[in-house]
């Protein structure tokens, strides 16, 4: 009887969801893209995550333990520890403990899912004993999840446009703490949606009046008639935990904290 091991053996044979050659392939990138995408919608549904607050800033600040004294960024330290008392109060306030109509969860806290700011938003919900979500991307130097996020919510994506889709369609708000060029990114690309009304109206906040005023001149885009006043009320100022919270509650969040 003849053998039918060399068909078997054949690439073409695998099933498609096994074969990797495939998959990867440039014209199954649509395919990769959807699945990027439902990948982590069907476990933030499973875990009932209806809305998030998303906390953006540097992965190069130290936490307080970890800063040594004169060295760079030591000084920033501050931030670490008030991202995560930030993330504290969001979890214990706004909904992410509290289970409601259907197990729903709202203001859960949701990170790039890396070290730094990341690393204390996340800390901070864990702190309160709240799920949060770590959105993680591919890199060359390959970023490591940090240990505070929910591991059933730490998800790993390729696409960069992907990611920011899945951090930007459940925002209620979005807290930016001292950053570079991606806190950047990701702050004036919520920023420039909220601008043309391509994205509902969510509060933003941006912690460390004296860093955004040093680093970014706000007033001077609208004084050279390249931004609208208007659009400088698309966010605001605030240096403490506390006071972003409420910042954000008087521009439209609206908590859902369990009963008591």
């Amino acid at each position: 009887m003849a053998s039918n091991a060399e068909q078997k053996a054949s690439p073409s044979y695998r099933l498609a969801v096994e074969d990797p050659d495939f998959l990867l392939r440039d014209e199954v990138r649509a395919l990769r893209f959807a699945m990027e995408y439902e990948k982590a919608e069907i476990a933030l549904r499973d875990w009932g995550v209806r809305s998030t607050i998303v906390v953006f800033g540097s992965a190069r600040i130290p936490a307080p333990e970890e800063a040594v004294p004169g060295t760079p960024r030591a000084h920033l330290a501050p931030w670490y520890a008030r991202a995560r008392e930030f993330a504290r109060l969001v979890s214990l306030r706004g909904g992410a403990l509290g289970v409601q109509e259907g197990g729903l969860r709202d203001n859960v806290i949701a990170t790039g899912g890396g070290p730094g700011i990341m690393a204390a938003a996340n800390r901070g919900a864990a702190d309160a004993g709240a799920p949060s979500i770590g959105f993680n991307i591919s890199l060359p130097h390959e970023q490591e999840p940090n240990p505070w996020s929910t591991p059933d919510l730490t998800f790993r994506f390729h696409y960069f446009a992907m990611r920011k889709m899945h951090l930007a369609m459940r925002a209620n708000a979005l807290a930016v703490f001292p950053g570079g060029f991606g806190t950047f990114d990701e702050l004036f690309e919520v920023l420039t949606l909220l601008q043309t009304r391509k994205a509902p109206p969510v509060a933003v906040v941006l912690f460390g009046r004296d860093y955004w005023r040093e680093v970014v001149n706000f007033e001077a885009l609208a004084r050279h008639g390249l931004v609208d006043a208007h659009d400088l009320s698309l966010f605001g100022l605030v240096d403490e935990p506390e006071e972003g919270w409420e910042w954000l509650l008087a521009h439209g969040l609206k908590a859902h904290a369990p009963e008591a």
